[in-house]
């Protein structure tokens, strides 16, 4: 398991109270949630999320983009998308200063590594893990540059805050006056070792993940706020598998139609979930033995064929037999 990746997750269904509600840009809210009792609040890293439980069965994940120093208060910001499922227009229209939300974590499946040299690319409100990430590459006095884009000005969250900051450090390129993204452009002036970060919408992830793959020398990093189109090794009709929980010695059948993690509550085992598409790393548990059928979007390549976690909500089984430590 990558222990990089994650945080203590120090809130449990904690309440917090929303100190600040206000628009970030055209249709994105940002929220500051502090503690009602005025106590510090959980160390966090850029790249970090926050799940708020917005009601029964409705838990979102929204990444952190304040100030990894402040203690005291935690900031979020959401689009509100034309299709949402309920969380985004919940957080828009129900939520109020004042109101007390249960969260959990932090947790980071987005982690900034060490690097000479970076390039964030942001699409849309993407661009929430970014700002604490630029902050803390710029106080090292690394080299760094922001490419964001967004379908018009008036929709991208924190631009004018980053661009009075930074200067011409940060490119912002509204779709509506510059077309698409150049990601060749950008990607071409990089130097050796230099760590790529993208986050936004899945054409954005896609385009740049398959332009990084015949360039040397560039890390590429992507966080998905949907689940990637997964092309199964196991193209054949499913198949039910045995999961062996090391801990217990107890054995769950998974059969053909539902997940792992389904299983596990099925048969009692409590086993911590969020997002159940394999977006969100909450449920994500160590492989002892057996070889995962990887179907989630947090994990890298590397990740997935190391074998040893699997994110349970949606990845399933090779082998006839999966251990588990549970």
């Amino acid at each position: 398991m990558n222990d990089n990746r994650t945080e203590t997750a120090a809130l449990d269904n904690h309440k917090l109270r929303v100190v600040a509600k206000e628009a970030a840009a055209e249709g994105v809210v940002s929220l500051v949630l502090a503690d009602p009792d005025g106590g510090d609040l959980p160390e966090w890293s850029p790249g970090a999320h926050l799940d708020l439980v917005l009601g029964e069965n409705l838990i979102r994940q929204y990444s952190l983009c304040g100030d990894v120093a402040d203690r005291s208060r935690l900031r979020v910001a959401v689009l509100r998308e034309p299709a949402s499922r309920g969380g985004s227009r919940s957080v828009h229209e129900d939520v109020s200063v004042g109101d007390l939300i249960a969260v959990k974590g932090p947790r980071n499946n987005f982690p900034l590594v060490d690097a000479p040299s970076y390039l964030f690319v942001a699409g849309g409100i993407g661009i929430t893990p970014m700002k604490p990430m630029i902050a803390e590459v710029d106080a090292r006095g690394a080299e760094w540059m922001l490419l964001y884009g967004g379908r018009t000005a008036s929709g991208m969250a924190f631009a004018d805050a980053l661009t009075q900051q930074y200067s011409d450090r940060v490119q912002v390129r509204p779709q509506d006056e510059y077309g698409l993204l150049d990601l060749d452009a950008a990607l071409d002036a990089l130097t050796p070792g230099t760590a790529v970060y993208c986050c936004g919408p899945e054409p954005l992830l896609a385009a740049i993940e398959e332009k990084c793959k015949s360039r040397s020398g560039v890390e590429l990093h992507l966080e998905r706020f949907a689940p990637k189109v997964i092309e199964s090794e196991n193209d054949g009709p499913a198949e039910g598998f045995d999961v062996v929980l090391d801990r217990s010695g107890k054995t769950v059948t998974v059969s053909a139609d539902e997940t792992v993690l389904d299983a596990l509550l099925r048969e009692g085992v409590e086993v911590d979930f969020s997002c159940r598409e394999g977006t969100c790393g909450t449920c994500e548990q160590t492989v002892l033995d057996g070889v995962p059928d990887h179907r989630d979007s947090v994990l890298d390549d590397d990740e997935q064929a190391a074998n040893d976690c699997m994110m349970v909500c949606v990845s399933r089984s090779c082998t006839p037999r999966l251990v588990l430590d549970l």
